[in-house]
């Protein structure tokens, strides 16, 4: 007899269970060849980043000194996750839907729900012990929001110097002096109070990396994807379903890349089997399914602000190329 899944915990703001932190810390550096060696050498540089960029350095730094080991600034340096999202209505309102997709076998059972209060109301932020930003939440009442990862900018022409593209835009995010994005996120649903002034600040306010986010609100129509590649942005309306490219090619980009197939090919494959749910309910998470559901994905969120409704799974990888459940499908509705 399969063992019973747990469901996904719901903590208060400040709750930091080392223990499961730790291993969050290390599942994903375990991963990473000479992973423990990166994190000293990373840790100081992400550091003196963030310190100068985001206000919230100061809790990353009690995160680090509670867990007294190298590499919690370098994992909230790092961007590499993919997604697949999608603003779409139900009969009643806007949903956001959206998968996590990272490399790092653990972070499917480690999936944690952190209720926080922030100047403008409380949240529900899906995250993991010891990380201070903002991927996907909800705010009851006011809106839900999510960010994929951008493509990244190409800057080498052969393939074979696909790492070197890797590391220049790593460093070009180091040397921004404006909020990481996930930070940003994180400002968004602490202060502000409505749709439109989440839109406004999201649209505007300076970010160190090429972002997408997805945004939704509580009546029809508040439903969009933004795009943030450089000093401007692009805001659509209409096609609101997002992986990890540009809704339209850009030149000089490359998307990224979750389970198989080229970039290009992966992110057209996800993205128009999430869209081809639009406006279709799904019992017991049956839109998370091939190709948005792949091996590295270790997260599934549905969300309507307007409701309250939040519906969290982990999932890690299943030894077949894509993913089982690893927590069970968690619900909450706030009042």
């Amino acid at each position: 007899m399969a063992p019973q899944l747990k469901p996904v915990p719901l903590l208060e703001a400040g709750e930091l269970r080392v223990d499961r932190a730790l291993t969050v810390r290390d599942a994903c550096l375990g991963w990473l060849p000479f992973g423990h060696v990166l994190a000293r050498l990373g840790d100081p540089i992400v550091r003196r980043w963030m310190r100068r960029c985001t206000p919230y350095a100061g809790e990353i730094d009690d995160i680090a000194r509670a867990l007294k080991q190298p590499g919690t600034w370098l994992l909230h340096g790092a961007y590499l996750f993919g997604c697949t999202a999608l603003a779409d209505e139900t009969a009643d309102c806007p949903r956001l839907r959206r998968t996590l997709d990272w490399p790092f076998p653990g972070l499917g059972r480690l999936v944690e729900i952190m209720h926080r209060h922030g100047d403008a109301g409380e949240y529900l932020n899906v995250t993991w012990p010891g990380f201070v930003g903002v991927l996907t939440a909800v705010a009851p009442g006011r809106f839900a929001a999510a960010i994929n990862q951008a493509p990244m900018r190409r800057r080498m022409p052969f393939y074979a110097m696909l790492w070197l593209d890797y590391a220049l835009n790593a460093l070009a995010g180091l040397r921004a002096r404006a909020l990481p994005p996930e930070h940003l996120l994180r400002q968004v649903f602490d202060t502000c109070r409505s749709f439109d002034e989440a839109l406004f600040l999201l649209e505007t306010a300076p970010v160190a990396r090429p972002v997408l986010f997805t945004l939704v609100g509580c009546r029809p129509g508040e439903r969009l994807v933004i795009e943030r590649g450089g000093a401007g942005s692009r805001t659509y309306r209409d096609d609101t379903a997002v992986a990890n490219a540009w809704q339209e090619d850009r030149p000089g980009w490359r998307p990224r890349c979750c389970g198989t197939g080229t970039p290009v090919d992966n992110n057209r494959r996800r993205r128009a089997a999430l869209a081809a749910w639009a406006g279709r309910d799904a019992d017991d998470e049956a839109w998370v399914a091939h190709p948005v559901l792949n091996e590295t994905t270790r997260v599934s969120v549905e969300m309507s602000p307007a409701t309250g409704r939040l519906v969290v799974a982990g999932w890690e990888p299943d030894g077949s190329g894509s993913a089982a459940r690893a927590t069970a499908v968690t619900r909450y509705v706030s009042a």
